[in-house]
């Protein structure tokens, strides 16, 4: 640390009890000057000598016939008028960062200039200023640091934005010119150890890292970080990473618990306001900043309630690069917030796509750009299907939820890939909740749709006590207590038959009558016996009507596939669909039969 000593005589000055200081010497003081709660017993020719603002205060006091003069308003205090006093008369002073900036602003203040005397004051701080702390890195930022109390006098005097000139043109300068101390808490490289295999054993001299000054900064205030960090980057000779590496680490300095993504004490109205300056410093460019570390400051944003302009940012950045989370990052958030940072990233993959094809810049799939996007695609498939394994025994999340998430990461999915996955679905299986969403969800395939409802309607004639009439055994089967010997999957021609528009609206009149047969008024202990048995029986009828307009649809379905010649006999499998379609093509008189009845 930088370091000036004024004046040559030893210090005399001494104390009182807590509030008067005078000058021990054998000539009576003859003025006091009360600086706050401070009184001084001084000399009017020294200080007159230096000062011309307390030659006017002086004067005004002769006026009123009055030995006392008041300076409260006075930057820095009494410590700062001492410090004054002292140089007035001769005595040893030692100025360094901590105090000059305050002795700077009460020489201002106090008026002495060289107008007044040759040599004074204000021109000896300047002068240590411009050619010892300017010059300082840390001497810089610990000047920087005594400005906040000293406002606005430190501003007005071009004191803190020398500072930031000072600090900034050291940050962005050449590291090999960098050759004053600095705080740097990284691991040694293994040549820096004498550990590297390769070393010859000639020790050559390191470079500077590029992030060098990220640590000491971490000292400033929230306000003057920013003003410091906005000058670097105007500056524009610092990287975005280096940029990125900086608000890592300040968050990590200024956050307890950030690397845990987690929030421990401290006041949420100055989180909420760090959070907002980080984003708002954060460089542009890809790639300058971790997805880790914007996922906690995601987190963090959350926790202390930040602005949706925010939170935005952050899903958008986190969008950009959301290849590289990790599924334990992951789930820090809800099913609603990992849902539009996986929508940002689809939509950002597609705004690069548009760019490439405006620029005729669009390659064949095998090149390495292109592998590179399908690479990028199926690690952020792997990390949400990753997540959905995590949260999906959470009891409150909605099935919805987990669903659409699902879909928009695999909104690719092909139609074979729906087949295979709906195969693992046991529809004899299926309560009547899932049933009811089953036939309502157009991605299902039209296959799935009419399975569920004919079982559905085999399980209500079932429980209605009512017999299925002129069912071949294989049928009766399938019945939620028959035999389930036969359970191969479904062929893949059973399941292309694609149903029209008239067979989709009668899917939807079936679902209106297994509502009401399963939903039907059932009686009341109210109501008398021959009520009770009067809606019984409504609503058997129902079920078996209902029975026999699912068992037509089918037919229906599967007729149309078998006039199209798609179906041949290399499969005749026994799982519930193919036990339906050996009945209809051995027997189609008998199901057109069951179907007008």
């Amino acid at each position: 640390m930088k370091f000036m000593k004024l004046g040559s005589k030893p210090d005399a000055f001494q104390t009182d009890g807590d509030n008067i200081r005078y000058v021990a010497t054998e000539l009576a003081s003859d003025v006091v000057v009360n600086v706050g709660d401070a009184k001084f017993y001084l000399h009017k020719f020294p200080l007159l000598s230096k000062s011309a603002r307390l030659q006017k205060l002086v004067t005004d006091t002769n006026e009123e016939n009055n030995d006392e003069v008041h300076i409260h308003d006075i930057p820095g205090g009494p410590v700062a008028f001492e410090m004054c006093a002292k140089f007035c008369y001769g005595m040893v002073v030692t100025l360094n960062a901590y105090n000059v900036l305050a002795a700077r602003c009460a020489a201002e203040y106090l008026e002495m200039y060289e107008t007044v005397e040759k040599g004074n004051l204000v021109y000896k701080i300047e002068v240590f200023l411009n050619s010892s702390i300017f010059r300082s890195w840390k001497d810089s930022i610990i000047v920087l640091q005594t400005t906040k109390s000293l406002l606005p006098w430190s501003e007005e005097l071009k004191v803190v934005s020398h500072c930031l000139d000072s600090i900034a043109t050291k940050a962005t300068m050449d590291t090999s010119m960098v050759e004053w101390s600095y705080t740097y808490n990284r691991k040694k490289l293994p040549s820096e150890n004498g550990n590297d295999p390769h070393w010859n054993g000639v020790r050559k001299q390191q470079m500077v890292p590029k992030d060098w000054w990220v640590e000491d900064l971490c000292e400033l205030q929230l306000d003057l970080y920013k003003r410091v960090l906005s000058s670097i980057i105007t500056k524009g000779n610092v990287s975005g990473p280096v940029i990125g590496e900086a608000l890592s680490a300040y968050a990590s300095r200024r956050l307890p618990g950030f690397n845990k993504g987690v929030i421990q004490g401290g006041d949420i109205t100055k989180n909420r306001l760090l959070l907002e300056t980080i984003v708002h410093l954060l460089p542009a460019e890809m790639g300058s900043v971790s997805c880790s570390f914007l996922l906690k400051l995601l987190r963090v944003a959350i926790l202390s309630e930040c602005e949706v302009l925010e939170r935005t940012e952050l899903m958008r950045r986190i969008g950009q690069c959301l290849e590289d989370a990790t599924v334990g990052e992951t789930t820090m958030f809800d099913v609603n917030t990992v849902q539009r940072v996986v929508e940002e990233f689809v939509a950002h993959e597609q705004h690069v796509l548009n760019e490439s094809l405006l620029e005729e810049e669009l390659q064949e799939i095998r090149s390495p750009k292109m592998v590179s996007d399908l690479s990028k695609k199926i690690k952020v498939a792997k990390v949400v299907d990753g997540y959905l394994a995590e949260i999906s025994s959470d009891p409150n999340l909605p099935l919805s939820d987990l669903v659409d998430l699902a879909e928009l990461e695999h909104s690719g999915i092909s139609k074979s890939e729906r087949k295979r996955i709906c195969r693992l679905m046991d529809c004899r299986k299926l309560s009547v909740e899932a049933c009811m969403h089953a036939v309502q969800n157009e991605r299902l395939p039209l296959r799935v749709v009419v399975q569920v409802l004919f079982f559905e309607q085999l399980r209500a004639a079932s429980s209605g006590g009512n017999n299925t009439p002129d069912l071949h055994g294989s049928i009766r089967a399938m019945l939620p207590g028959g035999s389930h010997e036969s359970s191969r999957s479904t062929t893949e021609e059973e399941w292309e038959a694609v149903g029209t528009a008239e067979d989709t609206q009668a899917l939807k009149g079936e679902l209106a009558t297994l509502k009401l047969t399963n939903g039907g008024p059932q009686g009341s202990d109210q109501n008398s016996n021959d009520s009770r048995k009067g809606n019984t029986e409504k609503v058997a009828a129902g079920k078996t009507k209902g029975f026999h307009m699912s068992k037509k649809l089918f037919s229906k379905i599967w007729s149309s596939k078998e006039r199209d010649g798609e179906i041949t006999s290399s499969d005749t499998s026994g799982s519930p669909a193919s036990t339906v379609v050996e009945e209809t093509k051995s027997t189609p008189s008998r199901s057109r039969r069951q179907s007008i009845s």
